[in-house]
């Protein structure tokens, strides 16, 4: 068997200027990286509170190794299911005032194994545009009728509910969309779900820690509910600096998922020690509310700086603040020379985002300085300059 068709396609994807390489990380994540051997300054990491190499996180995860080793060693319903994994479950409801939580290894593990939980041949799946690709795997293979809304619209969504028939529907959207920094509007969305009978679930990836009074996310800061949004979705590689996801909602959907998710069901459980350190970067992330502040603070700094230097940023709310540069190779040029200048802002494009819709993501972290924003806005003003970049119409 030949592999010539294989390299066929990856060759053009080179030419096309969307092939994507791995690079080496030689240090924790923080606000400065060690990249292949190069000190750069990183605006491309979800470590949107500075907490994956705190040290009392990192002390955390190391005495819980020392009490429970490094392996989960089975299965969540098997033996797997230590003090420190049902600790967290207890303490993540309580956070997103939830009844409970539900523990999964990934966030992809987690959306794919809800969705084809609660939904088979006869339901119907309804998500926005611009979800995240797990989201709408999760629908693609739950058998469901799948369609697709408007980015953000809770007109074409009532649109949509209204022409369907299922037995159940769930309404589907990112809290904050990853490739656009955008917050969904969920009041509107909640309210026409309910309007049709329908459930509303929200992965809340890049909401939880940074957004609401207390960090619990765009459920908080729009003070929506449990029964507005039953099926509430986490991660914890992001804000929390640590690894895995939640699902948080009522007690009737979290024995649903224990008993219906296979990607629950049939996976070991995360490493003890990553739930110990989870629960360490919760209480950080609870009491140490300067993070968000600090966050708010840097975001405002950057967006006021790019309108001084002629940069033109996607309309953001959140730590996530793209550039749109539209053309592919454009976009990795400018990532590439961003980097010789000291500075690492990745390149996203196709197929992760529309045809014509390269940009370059910036984000920001609580890790970083008023002078780290200084020396990023300097460095994409000097390459918008030398590129003489024009924004795509």
């Amino acid at each position: 068997m030949s592999f010539n068709d294989l390299q066929k396609e990856l060759d053009e994807r080179k030419a096309q200027s969307l092939y994507r390489s791995r690079q080496v990380l030689q240090t924790p994540q923080g606000a400065s990286i060690s990249v292949d051997g190069k000190q750069l300054l990183n605006f491309s990491s979800n470590d949107y509170l500075g907490l994956a190499n705190h040290g009392d996180v990192v002390h955390s995860f190391k005495r819980a190794a020392d009490e429970f080793g490094v392996g989960g060693g089975a299965s969540h319903l098997v033996n797997g299911h230590s003090h420190h994994h049902h600790e967290l479950e207890l303490e993540l409801a309580e956070f997103c005032g939830r009844s409970r939580a539900l523990l999964f290894c990934s966030g992809y593990m987690a959306n794919v194994g809800i969705i084809n939980a609660l939904l088979k041949k006869g339901d119907a799946v309804f998500q926005d545009k611009l979800n995240h690709a797990s989201l709408l795997d999760g629908g693609l293979l739950s058998g469901a009728s799948f369609q697709r809304y408007l980015h953000d619209d809770a007109e074409s969504l009532s649109v949509k509910l209204a022409r369907s028939d299922a037995r159940r529907k769930l309404v589907v959207t990112d809290g904050v969309f990853s490739m656009d920094g955008n917050i969904a509007n969920l009041p509107k969305l909640v309210k026409t779900a309910g309007e049709h009978d329908a459930w509303v679930m929200v992965d809340d990836a890049h909401g939880v820690g940074c957004l609401g009074e207390s960090g619990a996310g765009c459920s908080e800061l729009y003070q929506l509910d449990q029964q507005q949004v039953p099926v509430l979705v986490g991660t914890l590689g992001k804000a929390f600096g640590t690894a895995g996801a939640f699902v948080a909602g009522s007690d009737a959907l979290i024995e649903t998922l224990i008993q219906f998710a296979r990607t629950y069901i049939y996976t070991t459980s995360m490493p003890p020690a990553i739930a110990a350190a989870t629960r360490t970067s919760l209480s950080l992330v609870k009491k140490e509310s300067w993070r968000r502040e600090h966050l708010a603070q840097l975001i405002d700094q950057f967006k006021q700086g790019c309108r001084a230097i002629g940069v033109v940023l996607l309309p953001s709310q959140s730590a996530i603040v793209p550039i749109m540069i539209g053309d592919a190779k454009t976009a990795l040029a400018a990532s590439e020379r961003l980097s010789e200048l000291g500075v690492q802002v990745k390149a996203i494009r196709p197929p992760t985002v529309a045809l014509g819709q390269a940009r370059l993501r910036v984000t920001l972290s609580a890790a970083h300085s008023k002078d780290d924003v200084g020396k990023l806005l300097s460095a994409l003003d000097c390459v918008f300059k030398e590129m003489k970049i024009e924004y795509p119409s």
